[in-house]
């Protein structure tokens, strides 16, 4: 990984870099989300197979068969279902924690407003099948959703394999379709013969899912839009080859992955480097690693502290590291998905069993929200209930600002029931 200075010139490209459109992936996925909603099921199954490889005689083959999920479970080792458990237990607790609840209050004598909450009908969780399928990704979809009372979870993923099988049927999961890219976000929003259509789609996905996740959003609720994974590491002091291993770690999520390590000591930033090489070392060169941090991977050297919070700030990373463990910095923090404070807090236990979810904004998004929760699931519509009393109370405000405004008809609908 490079050393250099944090310069404000530096600074300036590097947050400018984050901040553009993929502007050739959405031209690819808008072809495609048309296509899927013009021509439904055929579409769906053209792009699969001639992006998924998928061989389907017909659509109805897409989904997963009661037996497939059976078999799947029988299959994966009992350490892998007791960790899926594990991690299930957790982040449930975490979302019960997240989910709104409903209140009434009396505003003033006779007014009263509330908040009633309604989760959504359907929702759609895509879950990435690239190199890998992730069995992380069905749990932190799903169970916020569940926690939230959705009726209906539509799982599409283009290469479940036993493990995204199994986790499903732990989770009570009955439709999986093995669907993906942007044609499974465009069948999820528009719905087809085959594939009905859902409320939201959540989830993360590569460039051509966040891409088509975009174009959808007019039509169809989204969670968030999760690029590449992103970690920024702040630190004076820590342990370098935990550090080194968390950015590795964030490295082999995908090619565009950026991993940014700021310090305000050189021979911290030279000690990160050297570790960083060797757990390259360790792995083989075909690890999307090795590409992301020679082409995004950078050590900043920061003056102190403060120019050092400020840009963490102004870059909104979605996993920003604290491993020195300071509480008093969270009160400087205004902006990460997540945050990860302390040597022990190493980001795969988030990305996996600590509860906290790891479908978290990137490319700056982290300015103005945090990652899914059972919140995302939900509406909460406000009601609000006036007396008598209550209406004399409020009337004359309102009449008054119904005449600023020059709307009259507001102001009769006050006056007719006086």
């Amino acid at each position: 990984m490079r050393i250099l200075e944090l310069t404000e010139s530096r600074a300036a490209r590097m947050l400018a870099a984050r901040g553009q459109n993929d502007r050739a992936a959405e031209r690819i996925a808008a072809r495609i989300v048309a296509d899927v909603r013009r021509r439904g099921d055929a579409a769906l199954l053209g792009w699969s197979r001639r992006l998924d490889g998928a061989h389907w005689a017909s659509a109805g083959e897409i989904w997963a068969g009661s037996g497939e999920f059976r078999a799947a479970r029988r299959a994966v080792a009992p350490a892998l279902v007791r960790a899926i458990e594990h991690a299930a237990h957790n982040i449930r607790r975490v979302a019960e924690r997240q989910r709104p609840t409903s209140w009434d209050l009396e505003v003033e004598p006779g007014v009263r407003v509330g908040q009633i909450v309604r989760p959504l009908d359907t929702v759609g969780c895509y879950v990435p099948g690239g190199r890998f399928a992730l069995v992380s990704s069905v749990l932190m979809s799903v169970i916020p959703a569940q926690v939230a009372g959705v009726r209906r979870i539509i799982v599409a993923c283009p290469r479940p394999n036993a493990a995204v099988l199994a986790a499903a049927h732990l989770l009570g999961i009955r439709e999986l379709a093995r669907i993906g890219g942007a044609q499974a976000i465009a069948a999820l929003a528009y719905g087809t013969r085959t594939v009905p259509r859902v409320e939201k789609i959540c989830g993360p996905g590569n460039r051509f899912v966040t891409a088509a996740k975009r174009l959808v959003s007019d039509d169809c609720a989204i969670d968030l839009l999760a690029g590449p994974t992103e970690l920024l590491v702040v630190a004076a002091r820590g342990n370098p080859r935990f550090i080194a291993a968390d950015v590795v770690a964030q490295a082999e999520h995908d090619p565009d992955a950026v991993v940014v390590v700021l310090t305000t000591s050189r021979r911290l930033a030279r000690a990160v480097a050297a570790e960083v090489e060797r757990e390259l070392a360790l792995l083989p060169p075909s690890n999307p690693a090795h590409r992301s941090l020679a082409r995004h991977g950078a050590l900043l050297l920061a003056r102190g502290m403060e120019q050092a919070m400020g840009f963490a700030n102004r870059f909104a990373p979605e996993h920003l590291s604290l491993p020195a463990g300071d509480r008093g910095f969270l009160k400087r923090v205004t902006a990460a998905g997540s945050v990860f404070l302390g040597p022990w807090s190493a980001q795969p236990l988030g990305d996996y069993a600590t509860g906290g979810n790891h479908t978290l904004p990137t490319g700056a998004r982290a300015r103005v929200r945090g990652g899914l929760s059972a919140a995302d699931f939900v509406k909460c519509p406000a009601v609000q209930q006036v007396s008598r009393r209550g209406f004399e109370r409020l009337a004359p405000a309102a009449r008054a600002l119904a005449e600023a405004e020059s709307l009259v008809a507001h102001g009769r609908a006050v006056e007719v029931r006086r």
